[in-house]
Formats: C-alpha cells, sequence, structure tokens
C-alpha cells in the first residue's frame, strides 16, 4: 500500500492526504502537551478515546444544523474529514471561571459566570497564542465580520447544545476551545467547525464532586488521565457499562474479551 502523504502535523494529531480531492485524513496521537507545549507528555489510549468522543459530539452537532468538517469514522484512531482554510483564530466559550481567566481577572475558580464569554485567541504557538479583540481579528483580515458573526452564533449554539448533552450525564462543561474552518464553493467561502471536541480542549467537572474530568489532570499533575478520559466517554455511552475503567489498556481490554 502506497504510503500517504502528511499534510501537517500539530500537538495532537496528524493530517494525512484524503482518498478523495477535498479530503483529508485526521490521525489522533496520544500525546498531551499544556502550557504551549512547555509541557510535554503521553496519555496511553487518549487518540483512540478523543477519536470517537469528538466523531459523537460532532456527529451530534451535525444533527442540529451545526455545519462541520467531520465525514465520518475510519478507524480506531482516523476520521475522514473535509479540507479547510483554518481560520487563525481560537475561540473560547466560557460558562465558570477557570484557567486562564481565573488568573487575568482574579475570579475564585468555579465561580458561575453570569452570563457566557467568548473570548478570541491568535492561533501562534511562538507568540503563545495571545489573546485578541474583534478589533484584531478585522484590522488584520483574519476573518470578515460576516464570518465573525456566523462563528459567535455557532459558538453559542455549540454551547447551548453540549451545556445540555453534558448536563444529563452529571458533567459540568466549564469551558471549552472551538476552531473554524472556510470551505470554498467557487469564489463564495463559508465558514464551518473544524478541528475536534474532546476532553483535550474542554473543561469538564463532574457535577456532584467537581472532580476534574479533562487535560487539567495533565497540567496540574493530578494523575487519572486515562480514567477521566474513559469516564466521559463511557457516560456518552461510548464504552460498556461493564468495561474495566481502571485503566484503559486496550490490548489488555482485547484479550479479556478473546479478541
Amino acid at each position: 500500500m502506497a504510503r500517504r502523504r502528511q499534510i501537517y502535523e500539530g500537538k495532537a494529531k496528524i493530517l494525512y492526504e484524503g482518498p478523495e480531492p477535498g479530503t483529508l485524513i485526521q490521525y489522533f496521537k496520544d500525546d498531551a502537551t499544556a502550557f504551549n507545549a512547555q509541557k510535554k507528555g503521553t496519555i496511553s489510549g487518549k487518540g483512540v478515546l478523543n477519536n470517537r468522543i469528538s466523531e459523537h459530539i460532532f456527529t451530534l452537532l451535525g444533527n442540529i444544523g451545526i455545519p462541520t468538517h467531520f465525514i465520518r469514522r475510519l478507524n480506531m484512531r482516523e476520521q475522514l474529514i473535509r479540507q479547510v482554510e483554518i481560520v487563525p483564530i481560537e475561540v473560547v466559550v466560557r460558562n465558570v471561571a477557570a484557567g486562564s481567566l481565573t488568573k487575568r481577572l482574579g475570579i475564585e475558580e468555579g465561580t458561575q459566570l453570569p452570563r457566557t464569554i467568548i473570548e478570541y485567541y491568535y492561533k501562534d504557538d511562538a507568540l503563545g497564542d495571545p489573546m485578541i479583540a474583534d478589533e484584531h481579528i478585522a484590522c488584520f483580515g483574519w476573518a470578515s465580520q460576516e464570518e465573525m458573526h456566523d462563528i459567535a452564533d455557532m459558538a453559542i449554539r455549540v454551547n447551548d447544545f453540549m451545556s445540555g448533552l453534558f448536563a444529563g450525564i452529571g458533567i459540568r462543561l466549564v469551558d471549552f476551545k472551538l476552531e473554524f474552518g472556510r470551505i470554498w464553493d467557487n469564489d463564495y467561502a463559508r465558514v464551518i467547525l473544524a478541528d475536534e471536541i474532546s476532553p483535550d480542549g474542554c473543561r469538564l467537572w463532574d457535577m456532584t464532586t467537581n472532580e476534574k474530568l479533562d487535560k487539567d489532570r495533565f497540567r496540574r499533575d493530578l494523575g487519572g488521565e486515562v480514567e477521566a478520559y474513559q469516564e466521559v466517554a463511557r457516560r456518552l455511552g461510548l464504552l460498556p457499562e461493564e468495561a474495566d475503567t481502571s485503566v484503559l489498556d486496550l490490548e489488555k481490554h482485547r484479550k479479556k474479551r478473546g479478541k
């Protein structure tokens, strides 16, 4: 079989040339990074779980009319996606004070925000993904005003849907990151949801215990990253209830099931 051409490698995923024009294959790695890649590690099986979780959420979002780059999952670690021109803006939606917001404004972590906040960050690892305002986006032409209206509208719709989805399984959606991309139809471009939605880019807390079920376990050296990601997948119905969730060891799991 001919070796696929690699298009791009990021911190958590690799993009390969797709089987048809306008498509890519997105491969989910086990690599974990934090603080703009100043901290690096590996979470065994993370790529498999993130692939499943992102597939599930993108499929549900597509069902309510949110346009996304997701086409279908190919295997345990890969999905077929539409090729987009990434808008160089990370969109962060905040419902509860956590992370950089608490440091910047001195708000206690866990404080319920009186209203949802949408923040924008310029995608540039070398600069540390600096926070930007609408005026920066307009000034430097990173996105048009119409595109930013569409992005903000989609971000709010995604937040409304995901807040309900996670609340239904006892998880508080604290905040999350979205990325968007352009697809072109002749000279007309429209913006669709891209990248992934998984515990890598969301803060997810258990509603009863406030236990962190996301990458903050890696950022803060709390341990139990695998179990946290697996718990999110289990509550979403993506892992069998009887699965051994103490440790995610896929090889051991397969042997136990005789596969």
